[in-house]
């Protein structure tokens, strides 16, 4: 028994010098060339490793992982997508629900840092900071002229390291320094919610993180001590997050056991999301706003609310992401966020549009081709090419690209001019509603009401004032354009004054006054056709 206790090594050892063999002679009789012969996933690590052990120059290997992975990625989707360690912190913020900073928000108007807004009980308002300062330096080093990415380092760091601002205040003949102890800043995703009117609420959602159905469920608290008996949830612009928050959300308003979503991948079983009959608000009258800007999570709850004939969805096309990424994090805290299903909404319809693995750039152009051939301003212009499906009253609604709403609105064109657009595109109303914001602080901030700020400007003359502020920048004054834009030159300055003066809750107010999709959605609920019937027609 003894004599072949040694045989499994002698074999093993024999398998090893066989190997050394043939590799030596298959190098040695084939030119150095070195012949991979492993196949797919094995081909990539053995590539990389050829070069390591046998490339010409030194050279850093990680670079080339770095650059390769995006490219990989391109290939698959539009939506796998590599992130690198120095940028994942950013990326999951807004996700997260906070980030560690001093508690502004800032812009850059000629290459100097102005703060906008101080966020209340954050570190910059302990120590006195206030909107309006020009924040010049961090410890030591100058941030005039720096971009946004450089000042966001200087200005972020781990909650509890400090930083020394030198700043710039109009009331001040030097710049005065505050030492500023980093902490967590909340990022809101509800970023605004208002009673309309006295039965209707209204709640603005920005994204789908971590904290936003807390934040929905607390300003949905707030409404209904208000009086709430109708709602209207704003998802335009919102590109989405997490898919069980959208579920989560969408729980509160349908009854028992209705499905909400469902994801399938090749390796990736059908898993269903539904209701589990406990939504506080399942009654409520509900309106849900969308655009092309509306995407993934907020197309997981606009279908859900459209599919079960739950609420009435109004507004323009959404975008069209019906894939589902998970995240895998890599030990040098850089992540991947890998495509693994799809997801279906209640109907059976994936809302996915159409992508061709390796062509991204024409996968984003598709909004400017639905702009170019009229989508925005005729419904009859919407391109409904999937299956078609049909909701729980039998209405139809359609696969392959985005929630189409139930009621259109066209984006409003009939006061535009070439003088409006060039305004807006360079940047010169946002630049004068500033300037006028930071030079009128003290007056502005005796308004606590959007109504009697609005009266307030409307009394100061301010388009002839932006028009020669225009004039100065180098924009041709155009009295005729400027008379036939003048509404939408009036609504812009405001909003953009409003703003900068108080917050978007009161920005939201005001726009909200004059937006046709929010109005048209008031006139949906007090007409009573919020929840949708079989062949209601608008």
């Amino acid at each position: 028994m003894n004599k072949h206790r040694f045989t499994p090594l002698l074999m093993a050892l024999c398998m090893v010098i066989g190997v050394c063999i043939g590799f030596f002679y298959t190098k040695h009789f084939s030119n150095g060339r070195l012949n991979i012969i492993n196949g797919g996933a094995n081909k990539l690590g053995s590539l990389l490793e050829a070069i390591q052990d046998n490339y010409v120059d030194e050279i850093g290997l990680d670079s080339i992982v770095e650059k390769s992975i995006p490219l990989i990625l391109r290939e698959l989707d539009p939506h796998s997508c590599y992130i690198a360690a120095a940028d994942a912190d950013a990326a999951n913020d807004e996700l997260r629900g906070s980030f560690s900073g001093i508690g502004v928000s800032f812009s850059v108007p000629q290459d100097t840092v102005t703060v906008m807004q101080i966020i209340p009980g954050g570190p910059a308002e302990k120590v006195g900071m206030l909107a309006g300062d020009r924040i010049i330096t961090a410890d030591g080093e100058s941030l005039v002229g720096m971009d946004n990415e450089k000042i966001m380092k200087h200005l972020k760091g781990p909650s509890g390291s400090e930083v020394k601002l030198g700043v710039l205040r109009r009331s001040e003949q030097k710049p005065i320094y505050f030492t500023v102890k980093r902490g967590e800043i909340p990022v809101k995703s509800v970023d605004a919610y208002h009673m309309i009117d006295n039965k209707t609420g209204y709640v603005s959602v920005e994204s789908f993180g971590d904290q936003t159905y807390n934040e929905f469920i607390v300003a949905l608290t707030s409404l209904s001590a208000q009086g709430m008996k109708s709602l209207i949830v704003d998802l335009r612009g919102n590109r989405g997050g997490y898919m069980h928050i959208a579920v989560q959300m969408a729980n509160e308003f349908l009854a028992r056991n209705r499905l909400i979503v469902y994801t399938q991948g090749v390796h990736s079983p059908r898993q269903d999301y539904a209701s589990n009959g406990l939504g506080t608000y399942q009654n409520l009258p509900l309106v849900v706003l969308i655009d092309e800007g509306s995407a993934s999570a907020s197309e997981i709850f606009a279908g859900a609310m459209q599919d079960n004939d739950r609420a009435t969805v109004v507004g323009r096309r959404s975008f069209g992401k019906g894939l589902v990424q998970s995240p895998m994090d890599f030990k040098d805290g850089s992540c991947l966020r890998l495509t693994v299903a799809r997801y279906y909404t209640p109907s059976g319809r994936c809302i996915q549009k159409p992508y061709s693995p390796g062509h991204g750039e024409e996968y984003e152009m598709e909004l400017i081709e639905r702009y170019e051939r009229g989508e925005y301003f005729s419904m009859d212009s919407i391109k409904n090419e999937g299956e078609e499906f049909h909701t729980t009253l039998g209405r139809p609604v359609y696969g392959g690209g985005g929630i189409t709403p139930d009621i259109f609105i066209p984006e409003d064109t009939t006061d535009y001019t070439s003088y409006y657009r060039e305004a807006v595109i360079n940047g010169y109303i946002r630049q004068f509603a500033f300037e006028y914001t930071d030079q009128n602080r003290e007056t502005l901030k005796r308004f606590s009401k959007v109504e009697d700020l609005e009266k307030y400007l409307n009394k100061q003359g301010l388009l002839e004032k932006f028009a020669q502020h225009a004039a100065k920048q180098g924009l041709e004054r155009r009295n005729l354009m400027l008379q036939k834009s003048k509404t939408l030159f009036q609504h812009y300055i405001n909003s953009s004054i409003i703003y900068d003066a108080m917050s978007q809750q009161e920005y939201r107010q005001y726009t909200n006054m004059w937006d046709p999709t929010v109005q048209r959605a008031l006139k949906v609920i007090a007409d009573g056709k919020a929840k949708p019937t079989a062949g209601m027609r608008y």
